[in-house]
């Protein structure tokens, strides 16, 4: 990393804030050892005051009152859950004139704390301190309970912070256009633009224009408009999200020392570390990755994991948002093995592949061999990522849904709100088995299930809901089942991860190539197998046999269930052989085999998720 000339007041802060830490909070050896409960700050928990809108479940967009303290109330229950890591909605501070930015996107200053999440909002916006304070009495409790903390954090834009000065008046929006920069007005701490503020003001109040002051100069930001207006998939490319204002990350100037060098990266960078070392905190979700340039994102995940490791920080763990497929995940995730360079970029993404599928292939609306040509697609992606292919697991944090979709995962039938439940916990049975770092959004576990016409509809205030924390509640408590199921089996933490052909009548195997059918596949590591099964009928059983690995498995061989979401009675069953000729397998690409082979029996109930291991 090339430094910048930083501003005395904060470099004075940042070193006073690395001198004064004593020890840090180790990192886990293998963070596929965890599984993350993704929370929104402000629609989680407050224990002093109600949802200020209602319903509590309905779509509002503004700020509904969570709070630090809130999620410190919590933590026990998290623990419980078996959540091994929280990640937390961006908690730095937004623009304190916008009322909608609850979400935390629109981030004003880039090293303090958001006042509104403090538990008393008017008190932290006049001392910056409570709110500073109340967020490390979160992270240190949650340490205390050996639990992770993840910040979300921006590297694209700013919030609204300026408008631009058009022949209509002043707007916050405006439409792309290619021709160069509009003209604009820094907004004041009202969040008024400032005629005089044409260009950006030396010394504003706190609340006005952006922080830190390396951050405050006009050509550092884009201003040609909304990058959403753009034609066809430009909008990649350049442009702001909508109202927050994006960086020219890719800006360059010279310098007499090292020549050419990114002050605006440089400044982000040296902000994010800052915030690893005031805070403890142990990994970064990175919003709206693949808006940056991938040289960025090379650049920034190895500047975190070198500042980590120079403060005791040996395993810190970036992962970005690339809402998109296998090829553009490649080029932002991993180092891979053509690349002459000698960084390695971001640990991981979010699994947007696997969300593009699994949520319909466990609702029987598409069928498992979607999810078996999705993997073969990671794998010719990955072609030259310097990993095995069990290892493939650590480079995606896996989902159901999240606060970006319309809807939550978990659908409730108004005529019969349970009939549909097995759905859940057979798509969590198969997050929690497959590769990846499984991610739990807010709420599945006490079964909130917002749908609607916007992501507000599925960001409901968890903590207005009756028994909104009900440790008895059944999706609770089978989370809890599959969390115990993944610690206790390493293979699905870390195995090699192979579909399996089914027959129903025994003698003609293959994989479900329509809707609803049956997901099958093991997870292999070393010598152990762990057969996993889901029937995504809601309607038929299926009852027949899965094939095995024939070397890991002699005949008789004992399987043990050792989790159904149906409660199906616990009996062993026992390896058998298939002699060639008995049998007639098509694989995945075609290909035809006759045996031999070897197969244990199934059955499955409609809807039921079953989890098998060698006794």
């Amino acid at each position: 990393m090339i430094k910048s000339a930083w501003h005395p007041d904060i470099h004075a802060s940042f070193m006073e804030t690395r001198a004064a830490l004593d020890k840090v909070f180790e990192s886990p050896a293998d963070w596929r050892d965890q599984w993350i409960y993704f929370l929104l700050l402000d629609r989680f928990n407050n224990p002093t005051a109600p949802p200020r809108s209602q319903p509590w479940d309905s779509a509002h967009d503004t700020y509904q009152g969570g709070t630090f303290n809130g999620v410190t109330a919590q933590l026990d229950y998290l623990k419980s859950l078996g959540a091994g890591a929280i990640w937390l909605s961006p908690v730095l501070k937004n623009c304190p004139y916008d009322p909608h930015s609850y979400h935390g996107y629109g981030i004003q200053n880039f090293i303090g704390v958001e006042p509104r999440f403090a538990s008393d909002p008017e008190a932290a916006r006049r001392d910056p301190s409570i709110a500073e304070r109340e967020l490390r009495a979160l992270i240190d409790a949650a340490h205390a309970r050996g639990i992770y903390v993840i910040f979300d954090i921006v590297l694209n834009h700013a919030g609204d912070i300026f408008s631009y000065h058009t022949d209509t008046g002043d707007v916050d929006e405006v439409l792309w256009r290619d021709e160069g920069p509009y003209p604009i007005r820094w907004h004041d701490a009202d969040g008024s633009p400032r005629a005089d503020w044409a260009d950006a003001p030396a010394d504003p109040p706190a609340d006005a224009a952006v922080w830190p002051v390396e951050l405050r100069r006009n050509d550092y930001f884009r201003r040609q408009g909304n990058a959403f207006t753009r034609p066809g998939n430009l909008s990649e490319d350049a442009g702001d999200f909508f109202s927050l204002k994006e960086f020219v990350t890719e800006f360059t100037t010279p310098s007499p020392i090292y020549g050419m060098y990114y002050p605006v990266r440089d400044a982000l960078i040296r902000s994010y570390q800052y915030v690893i070392s005031k805070y403890d905190v142990d990994g970064f979700r990175i919003d709206t990755l693949k808006y940056i340039e991938p040289a960025f994102s090379l650049s920034f995940g190895n500047a975190m994991r070198e500042f980590a490791l120079s403060i005791g920080k040996k395993n810190f763990f970036t992962f970005g948002e690339v809402y998109d497929d296998e090829s553009k995940i490649d080029q932002f995730v991993g180092r891979n093995s053509t690349d002459g360079g000698d960084m390695i970029g971001v640990d991981a993404a979010l699994d947007f592949p696997l969300f593009f599928r699994l949520p319909g292939v466990a609702k029987g609306q598409l069928p498992p061999s979607d999810l078996i040509q999705m993997y073969a697609n990671r794998r010719e992606a990955q072609r030259n990522q310097i990993s095995s292919h069990g290892d493939a697991g650590q480079y995606f944090v896996t989902f159901l849904d999240n606060h970006d979709q319309n809807a939550r995962f978990r659908y409730t039938d108004p005529s019969d709100p349970a009939h549909y439940d097995g759905q859940v916990t057979l798509g969590l049975g198969c997050l929690f088995a497959l590769q990846g770092i499984p991610c739990v959004y807010y709420g599945t576990e006490q079964g909130l299930h917002g749908s609607g016409g916007g992501p507000e509809a599925a960001r409901e205030a968890l903590w207005g809901k009756a028994n909104a924390f009900d440790v008895q509640q059944p999706f609770f408590q089978a989370i809890q089942q599959l969390t115990a199921a993944r610690d206790s089996h390493p293979a699905l933490r870390y195995g090699r991860q192979y579909f399996r052909p089914v027959s129903g009548d025994g003698t003609n195997f293959g994989v479900s190539r329509f809707s609803p059918g049956i997901v099958s596949f093991s997870r292999i590591l070393s010598d152990q197998e762990v057969v996993v099964l889901a029937n995504t009928s809601t309607q038929s059983a299926f009852n027949g046999e899965v094939i095995v690995d024939y070397a890991l498995n002699p005949v008789d061989t004992q399987y043990q269930l050792v989790i159904s979401n149906l409660a199906t009675p616990e009996v062993p069953v026992r390896v058998r052989d298939k002699a060639l000729g008995q049998v007639r397998i098509e694989a995945f690409d075609g290909s035809i085999s006759n045996g031999p082979t070897r197969v244990i029996s199934i059955s499955l109930k409609p809807m039921e998720f079953q989890i098998w291991a060698k006794v």
